[in-house]
């Protein structure tokens, strides 16, 4: 009998719905503090996220479902054992970050953290003229679920928004305009809000570099939720205290934890959250990955297409036509 391993948090509800989805299978659960190495080694499939380590053993492993967007550790050379599939969570997480963006860069444009701070200075002061995102050009970068959550959303707002995409496809009728990674150069001085939510691949490695920023619009406001090797921290932090950013709102850093001396800490104009943005403090987000879980394990011992797994040559998702 083939062993499920889980390590994402599960209710009875949850566990019935995933012994639904297939049968005969033997289903061991863990919490991500109380995992032990023998658990994923042994396990046939896994449903959650493991230390990529640990997969390296895992001789039996056919099938891996994340449940994260991310898949940084797991496509390594030697991760994953020959054949194996790996599916993300991406679908998952697209209106919990969606809306924390748009928080974080309402944040900015109504200087709502200038009035935090004289609030804890005990000053009663007026912080002059804000912004609206009505009328502003937005230039997204990535358009899968959470940078089109996001775009579509700025849309609503009235926002003229520009997408950009790996691959060509159909122009969604909330975008004005779309296009591929090649124009980026030619986008970027348009937009008063660039916002990634690209993964972390070699391709995507310091693709906000120092002469990328240089070619913004000034006092642009630059958003990432995606990975922190996008933008180099030295580049972004120089931006911000020069006044060439308007304001800059990161879930992502390039290291984390954020060391204690890193100069983020102080930069002006940051909006900055630890990585929070997605994981579980949404309810919804957990129920959606779950769904996710049952449909895709019930698919893969049927032998029939997985949703969102991922082709190790690109670290993208496959396209099924």
């Amino acid at each position: 009998m083939k062993t499920v391993l889980t390590t994402i948090p599960l209710e009875e509800r949850h566990k019935e719905l995933l012994n639904k989805a297939a049968d005969n299978l033997q289903f061991v659960y863990s919490s991500r503090t109380g995992l032990t190495e023998e658990q994923v080694q042994q396990a046939n499939i896994i449903i959650g996220n493991v230390p990529p380590a640990w997969i390296k053993e895992s001789k039996n492993l056919e099938f891996l479902q994340l449940d994260s967007a991310g898949t940084d550790g797991y496509l390594d050379d030697g991760v994953l054992p020959k054949g194996a599939k790996l599916t993300n969570a991406t679908g998952a997480y697209g209106l919990a970050i969606s809306e924390h963006m748009i928080a974080s860069i309402f944040m900015l444009l109504k200087k709502l953290n200038k009035y935090q701070d004289n609030m804890k200075a005990h000053k009663w002061q007026d912080e002059g003229h804000v912004q609206s995102i009505y009328g502003k050009t937005t230039l997204v970068l990535g358009l899968g679920d959470i940078g089109g959550t996001f775009a579509e959303k700025m849309h609503a707002l009235g926002s003229t928004v520009i997408g950009i995409r790996r691959n060509k496809a159909e122009k969604p009728e909330y975008l004005e305009e779309l296009h591929q990674m090649k124009e980026l150069d030619t986008l970027l001085g348009r937009a008063d809000i660039v916002a990634c939510s690209l993964p972390g691949t070699p391709q995507t490695k310091g693709l906000l570099n120092a002469e990328r920023i240089a070619e913004m619009k000034d006092g642009a406001i630059l958003v990432n939720v995606g990975r922190g090797s996008l933008i180099p921290t030295e580049a972004l932090c120089a931006a911000l205290h020069s006044g060439k950013l308007g304001g800059a709102c990161l879930d992502v850093t390039e290291v984390e934890p954020l060391p204690a001396d890193s100069p983020l800490w102080d930069a002006p104009n940051l909006i900055l959250t630890p990585h929070v943005s997605g994981v579980y403090h949404l309810p919804e987000t957990l129920e959606r990955i779950i769904r996710l879980s049952a449909s895709n394990l019930e698919a893969f011992c049927k032998e029939e297409p997985l949703k969102n797994e991922i082709d190790f040559e690109t670290g993208y998702r496959r396209f099924i036509g």
